[in-house]
């Protein structure tokens, strides 16, 4: 059977077992990369993992999304605790509050519903955020593989570090890497088995065969798990106000990461997701994974990715991910301690080495669209980190809209053959202008920031003798005080060179606003097509208001 019924009428999708178990494999590799790389115990990455799944299962409406632990929030978790040195006595306790109130804030801001700021993130903002997180992450695995340790830092501290000390490779680390690339792309032939599941349990056995160790390989170590109430220690309010302080570079990220993951992913196959309802998702799986001592969970690329890949069609796939996880880290505790640390890394690079396309970069540049966003963004993210990046990229995409809306195309029009259609007469030379009338439209809608400048190039390039002159309000839904101005300081200087103004496509509230104006011989001259306008026959000398 392809589905079957499930909770809240959501059904298992063919694919969702083989795809849970598959992202399990890579999920445990990550939560303890990324509970190293925040200074906490691997069992915290594992936990929030196995809840951040389960309690996004209950709001979240992404199929694809895996909601755990990532590397960005990993990092400025440990940055933030960095901070708070004197309270180092209680870091685990800290870590929890800073948690539980990144949550809180995540159900605040759904409940404002400021999801709708996730509209000024572009697709070729997230295409270019995609690709450039997808290289980072990908990097960052690389001294994992060959055996180099102690190299962190931004994307080019990094490569730096690697290329000084490439002659310091381990050559069993970088064999085991390479191995188990080989045997992830391998298995791919066959998308009904979970790979890195397969991959991972030759790692742990070719690590005690091998006794890899003893020849310089990582591995993971022992875990310990242990469910217990978060012991929060009692601080004063301006301890309270710093932790607080910190949460908010968290959830920016968070959101930043998560949405961009989801949205990317949601496009890919036309599913629709609601920002309000993921931050709500979010806010109830970072809850979750505060109270049983986790870390901060988002929708990461790298798991989601894989989910993508491995075939699942449902949000079934993610709640068996988070089961499955459970299962290994109870059933396989004692065998994850032999994992090597350069085969979990080759999981990660797996998952990710299909979010490396540059496809979708490339056809910016052939439609000639967006190109500046979409490769910004990729910079941003690899010279300025995440947060940094994918702002420099919303910021670009602000930019690039209000400098096109604020200096928009201006196209003269004339009529097709006899029919109603006035087309651009630089694109149809064939139209014709009627005699003595002169045809405007604006490629933007008319606010305070092109009113003036558009209307006085209309003036400026409207020819001599021209008697009636119609500007198509079509774009226009609204306007401001100051375009109402513009407009009839323009009807004014058309009025005193001999020519009545016309306006066409006028929507009846903006009618509303010409007659609470005063501007009653504008309303007048007011028509719902540019075939009307063209067309009427109005008193030259009627006043103007």
């Amino acid at each position: 059977m392809a589905t079957m019924a499930g909770q809240g009428g959501e059904r298992f999708a063919r694919g969702d077992v083989a795809a849970g178990l598959s992202v399990a494999a890579l999920m445990l590799p990550e939560a303890v990369a990324y509970a190293g790389i925040a200074g906490l115990s691997p069992a915290r990455g594992l936990l929030a993992g196995v809840v951040g799944c389960l309690a996004y299962l209950a709001l979240g409406r992404s199929r694809f999304a895996i909601v755990s632990a990532t590397s960005s929030s990993a990092a400025i978790l440990a940055a933030a605790l960095a901070t708070l040195a004197p309270l180092g006595a209680y870091r685990d306790a800290l870590a929890t509050i800073v948690i539980l109130m990144v949550g809180a804030a995540f159900l605040l801001a759904a409940l404002l519903r400021l999801g709708a700021l996730a509209g000024f993130v572009s697709r070729p903002v997230l295409r270019g955020f995609a690709f450039g997180l997808a290289i980072t992450i990908v990097l960052r695995q690389v001294p994992t593989i060959l055996g180099l340790h102690g190299l962190v830092g931004d994307v080019a501290t990094l490569t730096l570090d690697l290329v000084h000390a490439l002659p310091r490779t381990n050559a069993a680390s970088l064999l085991a890497g390479l191995a188990a690339l080989a045997g992830l792309f391998l298995l791919r032939r066959w998308p009904a088995l979970p790979g890195a599941l397969i991959v991972l349990a030759a790692g742990i056995a070719a690590s005690v065969a091998f006794d890899l160790p003893a020849h310089g390989v990582a591995v993971v170590g022992s875990i310990t798990v242990a469910l217990s109430m978060p012991q929060l220690p009692h601080l004063d309010g301006a301890a309270l106000m710093r932790v607080a302080q910190l949460t908010a570079p968290l959830v920016l990220i968070l959101f930043a990461e998560s949405w961009g993951t989801i949205r990317t992913l949601a496009l890919r196959h036309g599913d629709t997701v609601r920002p309000d309802r993921e931050l709500a998702g979010l806010g109830v799986a970072n809850l979750a994974a505060g109270l049983v001592q986790g870390m901060p969970v988002g929708a990461g690329f790298s798991a989601g990715s894989a989910n993508e890949a491995a075939g699942a069609g449902s949000r079934w796939a993610a709640a068996i991910a988070g089961v499955a996880l459970a299962a290994l880290v109870i059933v396989a505790r004692p065998l994850i301690a032999h994992l090597p640390e350069p085969v979990l890394a080759a999981v990660v690079v797996a998952a990710l080495s299909h979010a490396l396309d540059p496809a979708p970069l490339v056809r910016l540049f052939r439609l000639r669209r967006d190109m500046l966003i979409g490769t910004g963004a990729v910079i941003g993210v690899l010279a300025l980190g995440v947060v940094n990046g994918m702002l420099l990229a919303i910021l670009l995409s602000i930019a690039s809209f209000l400098h096109r809306a604020s200096t928009p195309a201006i196209a003269r029009l004339g009529q097709l053959g006899d029919s109603h259609d006035f087309v651009s007469l630089e694109r149809h030379p064939d139209a014709r202008v009627p005699p003595g009338m002169t045809i405007w439209r604006a490629g933007e809608p008319l606010f305070f920031a092109n009113a003036e400048r558009v209307l006085s190039t209309m003036a400026e390039q409207t020819p001599a003798g021209t008697r009636i002159v119609v500007v198509s309000l079509e774009d226009s839904f609204d306007l401001d005080s100051t375009a109402l101005d513009a407009l009839v300081e323009f009807d004014r200087t058309m009025a005193a060179r001999g020519a009545q103004l016309r306006l066409a496509r006028v929507r009846d509230h903006v009618r509303d606003l010409f007659r609470a104006a005063g501007a009653q011989g504008l309303e007048a001259r007011s028509f719902y097509s540019v075939a009307d306008a063209a067309a009427a026959t109005i008193a030259a000398k009627e006043p103007v208001a």
